[in-house]
Formats: C-alpha cells, sequence, structure tokens
C-alpha cells in the first residue's frame, strides 16, 4: 500500500477550488444548506442549530457544461489504494462514491468522495492511485428525498478512520430488517476528522504538521471504561494505545477511551479487572461539559439532572465500536 513518511504533507485539496486558503475565500469554497450559510457546508455540528452532523466538506464547482452541470475533475487527496465504489446512486444519500485508503504515518485513513456524476474510467477496487490523481467528475446524485439543484452542485469530501471489519454483522443484529447494501464502506463505519482543520493546519505548519499529533489531541467529550480485553480498533490503530495503564504483571481486562464528540476514539488506556468496580460494559467516567455545549449533535451522551449517562447514541457506538 502506498504510504507517506512523517514529514510529507499527508493531503490535498479534491479540486481545483483553492478557495479555502484564501482570505475571506469561505462563500467561494463551501456550498451551503438553502437558506444558511457557508458555515452549514462545513465538518461538524453545523445543521439544525447544532443538532444536525455534516461529517465532511461541501466543495462548490469551478466548471459547468452548458447545461449547467458541474464537469470539475475530482482528485485523490493522497496517495492510496481504491477501497470501495458505490456506482449505483440509489442505494446511498451519498449517491455514486468513492472511498481510497491512505497510510499516513502508520495510520489507515479514508477518503470519501461522494455525489459523483461518474467514476473515471479504468478506476476499480484495489488499483493504486497517487495524489491529484483524476478519480471521477463532480455532480450531484443522491437518494435523499430534497434533491441536489445545480446551483448547489458540489463533491461531499471526508477523512476517517475506520472503526471494525464486523460492521456487516453489527447491522444485521441491529437493523434486521434494513439492506447492507455497502458492507463495511458504509458511512456508519468511517468516523469523520475535521478536513477544514487538517488542511489549514498542514499548510500553516508546513513540514512540521504530524496528523497522527493532531489526532491524539482533539477536544475530549468524554471518557468511557470499556469492559473488552481486545477489538478491531486496538489492532488497527495500535498508536492510539497509551502505555502504563497496568500494574505489575495484571493482565489486560478492557480499556479507558477518550472519545471527541464525533465518537473518535482518541486515546486508549489498558486497564486490569481490579479497575473494574461494576460488572457494567461500559461504564461513563468524565464528561467535558463546555464540549457537549459545543457540539452535541452526536448525542453521545446525555444529562439526566446533574447526572451524566450514556445516551443510545453512545451505547450503540460502544457496540459498534467493540463488535
Amino acid at each position: 500500500m502506498l504510504s507517506l513518511s512523517a514529514g510529507a504533507q499527508p493531503f490535498q485539496l479534491p479540486t481545483a477550488n483553492q478557495a479555502l486558503f484564501e482570505r475571506g475565500g469561505e462563500e467561494r469554497f463551501f456550498v451551503p444548506t438553502t437558506g444558511k450559510t457557508w458555515v452549514s457546508g462545513t465538518f461538524g455540528c453545523v445543521r439544525s442549530g447544532g443538532w444536525q452532523l455534516h461529517e465532511g466538506l461541501d466543495i462548490k464547482c469551478l466548471q459547468r457544461d452548458r447545461h449547467g452541470e458541474p464537469v470539475d475533475p475530482v482528485m485523490a487527496t493522497a496517495d492510496g489504494v481504491v477501497a470501495y465504489i458505490n456506482n449505483h446512486p440509489s442505494l446511498s444519500n451519498y449517491g455514486r462514491y468513492i472511498v481510497l485508503r491512505h497510510q499516513v504515518q502508520g495510520m489507515e485513513i479514508y477518503s470519501l468522495y461522494a455525489h459523483l456524476s461518474e467514476v473515471q474510467s479504468g478506476l476499480a477496487v484495489g488499483r493504486p492511485v497517487r495524489a491529484g490523481e483524476k478519480i471521477a467528475i463532480m455532480g450531484r446524485t443522491s437518494n435523499t428525498g430534497e434533491r441536489i439543484t445545480k446551483e448547489r452542485a458540489h463533491v461531499h469530501f471526508e477523512l476517517n478512520l475506520f472503526y471494525t471489519d464486523h460492521f456487516s454483522l453489527w447491522f444485521r443484529r441491529h437493523f434486521p430488517n434494513e439492506r447492507d447494501d455497502h458492507g463495511n464502506f458504509n458511512g456508519q463505519n468511517l468516523v469523520g476528522i475535521d478536513p477544514r482543520l487538517i488542511l489549514l493546519a498542514e499548510r500553516q505548519e508546513g513540514p512540521r504538521f504530524n496528523l497522527l499529533n493532531w489526532v491524539q489531541h482533539r477536544p475530549e467529550l468524554c471518557r468511557v471504561l470499556v469492559r473488552q480485553p481486545d477489538f478491531p480498533w486496538v489492532r488497527r490503530y495500535p498508536m492510539l494505545v497509551k502505555n502504563g495503564g497496568l500494574g505489575p504483571r495484571e493482565a489486560v481486562a478492557g480499556y479507558e477511551v477518550a472519545l471527541d464528540f464525533n465518537g473518535l476514539p482518541f486515546e486508549l488506556i489498558p486497564r486490569g479487572a481490579s479497575q473494574f468496580k461494576t460488572t457494567a460494559r461500559y461504564q461513563l467516567l468524565s464528561v467535558n461539559a463546555e464540549e457537549y455545549s459545543k457540539n452535541p449533535c452526536r448525542r453521545l451522551v446525555t444529562r439526566q439532572g446533574a447526572r451524566w449517562e450514556l445516551g443510545n447514541n453512545g451505547l450503540s457506538l460502544l457496540d459498534l465500536l467493540t463488535y
């Protein structure tokens, strides 16, 4: 698999639109939802008054054909390998979309490009791609009730980490009456990090930018004690496991897991059996109330009077993480 060294710039913009890097260029870069400002086209709790998550960037087109349809080339954000292609727009809110797998400083990172009008000829799962290589044409495909208008044509761009290889089993258990069209590359199995912040940070810091360090220092929403000694995330992202949580000759019984508001487990500390005071599979240890007030949209935790608890979304996420 193609990989990037620690000193290389991990990512580049996936289209020719560079207005993100220009002072006051946001309105020329982001596509907002109808009637809203450009902020609604960014990453995070930016929709429905802060209660709806948008897990990527909606990037404006620069080129249109004589019918007003977008024709911008969409390019690989980094060296990588094609992990998944959905060429059936009706099967996803993403419409036609591509997922690429990258190795950056030892981490598996996945980029996603959605609402495409067409996939580049010859592109197939398993094929290596280079940063800047054309992989698709921008479009406005989707299966949502409210269609993407010509005026709002864009590419939806994500950077993600990957929860589990057992997603399909988890999905069938939790949603037995729903279709599983995309297997492990269902969007629920990809946990997003903010491409805008990453692109701006690597532009400002240059060779000093370190993606692993960026991930390890996410603002913390909560900490949870997970009573399970082994699960796919621990094996896929061992660089996020922090040593020193065990006593002498003590075996791993589970992990203390720090989550950001989007459910990214950015720090895992091994814990022994003596540190589990209850038989519960998950125990909420702490909540950053200030972070929750800023970014509540995933509803991972909930407050019952003066007491914080894991919400249904938080419990479901932890079940997926440890499945």
